[in-house]
């Protein structure tokens, strides 16, 4: 008899793990499931249909051809209740499913603050399509916009609402934003550029009540007192696991669905990828959240294969991100963030520079908007490196950071003040090969 697979969540992580099945299994029937009408999509696309860079239809990069080829059976629906011991999944119809093998790609939803007036029509999030869609309507016909948030997605909320809103509000909890992956001077080019486009940022600023007047947004309250008037309030302030069917089956949870290096769960027929997976790093010791988009496609990736039977491994790959803020292309590699080894030398680079000894890091800043570089230099392989404007150097340091190559050759030629760093990390990516 052949194995039965059912997936939960059309996400990549869902997608990916149903080619992995189907190309160790070519008989198992695989049911996939998700509460989403608009199926898979290009999630990280939804920056850029709010900013009318791209069009709906282009958010789709599978055609009904590709979903036939696999031979799925797609059920559009929301499971609401799991029985790991009759190996059933029951949705909201109450129809039981019964699976050999099951995946939770539930994924994450953005987090809703407790505060008064944060359940208005009119206070939005950008978990999907359809926030994305009802962003779009909701900013056409307003005049002033409130953005909460200090990550990639509340720029980009930024950024795709000042396209259709007279005025955006955009409200930082600290001083600068980012504070916990970019240094000083790479926020001060994305607000810079904000503020260049007619973005007001207020820093320190936290929102403590949104105002309302018949029913819709009106204005929003800062904890400082201060009353900004608007007509849409957009939240982007981090994500929570959606864990609630695993915990209610008796998985073992923590912040996500608790798995090991092989994707699987507690139960040993119950596998999950994605956002809602916190997967076990035997690097770190513990088991991590990610919820970046090539480490999701990766984990179902993972969990597909070990679900049709094999013994494949994830390893969790070298951190990268690359985005725009503020219409600066940036590419994020490695560790750059906070905590840093007292090892490190941080260098940072740009079209003109001013050197300057700060504590443990010898530092070049740069004031050009379009071309920074900042390398994260440990004692025998470069850690971490935040690239802005200019990408040339992009996949030499994905490579030299990834592998893990040591630089030690080149380690003091790149400490030197006014070094060529683009030639001597392109030559010696180029002579490592």
């Amino acid at each position: 008899m052949p194995t039965r697979y059912c997936i939960v969540g059309q996400g990549v992580a869902g997608i990916a793990a149903a080619q992995a099945i189907r190309a160790a299994d070519a008989a198992g029937p695989i049911t996939l499931i998700s509460d989403d009408p608009h199926g898979y999509y290009s999630r990280p696309g939804l920056a850029y249909y709010l900013t009318g860079e791209i069009q709906r239809g282009h958010l789709f990069p599978w055609r009904e051809q590709e979903f036939q080829q696999l031979g799925l059976h797609r059920v559009l629906g929301r499971a609401i209740s799991l029985n790991p011991a009759e190996h059933r999944l029951w949705l909201a119809n109450n129809v039981p499913l019964v699976y050999d093998r099951l995946l939770l790609a539930t994924g994450a939803s953005a987090v809703r603050p407790t505060l008064p007036g944060s359940d208005l029509p009119q206070v939005i999030k950008l978990d999907n399509l359809a926030d994305a869609d009802q962003m779009l309507a909701l900013a056409r016909r307003a005049q002033s916009a409130v953005v909460v948030g200090g990550g990639i997605t509340a720029l980009e909320i930024v950024e795709g609402l000042r396209q259709h809103c007279r005025r955006v509000h955009y409200l930082l909890r600290g001083q600068r934003y980012w504070s916990n992956v970019l240094d000083e001077a790479e926020a001060r080019l994305v607000m810079q550029r904000l503020a260049a486009e007619g973005v007001r940022i207020h820093t320190h600023s936290e929102l403590a009540a949104i105002e309302a007047k018949r029913g819709r947004v009106a204005a929003v309250l800062t904890t400082a007192g201060q009353r900004i008037a608007c007509d849409l309030v957009a939240i982007a302030i981090g994500v929570a696991p959606r864990a609630e069917l695993a915990q209610a089956a008796g998985l073992a949870v923590a912040r996500g669905i608790l798995v090991d290096e092989t994707l699987r769960t507690s139960d040993p027929d119950i596998f999950a990828a994605g956002d809602v997976a916190q997967v076990f790093d035997p690097r770190a010791g513990k088991a991590l959240l990610d919820t970046l988009w090539n480490s999701a496609r990766s984990h179902g990736h993972t969990a597909g294969q070990n679900m049709a039977g094999g013994a494949l491994r994830y390893v969790k790959p070298m951190p990268l991100n690359v985005t725009r803020l503020a219409g600066i292309t940036t590419t994020i590699i490695g560790a750059v963030g906070a905590g840093r080894d007292a090892d490190l030398i941080g260098i940072a680079r740009g079209d003109s520079e001013l050197w300057r000894e700060l504590g443990q890091a010898l530092v070049a800043e740069e004031e050009h908007e379009v071309n920074r570089l900042r390398l994260l230099v440990g004692l025998t392989t470069l850690v971490g490196a935040v690239l802005m404007g200019d990408q040339r150097l992009s996949r030499p340091l994905q490579r030299l950071i990834g592998e893990q190559i040591d630089i030690t050759p080149i380690r003091s030629q790149l400490l030197t003040p006014d070094a060529p760093l683009a030639s001597l990390l392109t030559r010696f990516a180029e002579g490592v090969r």
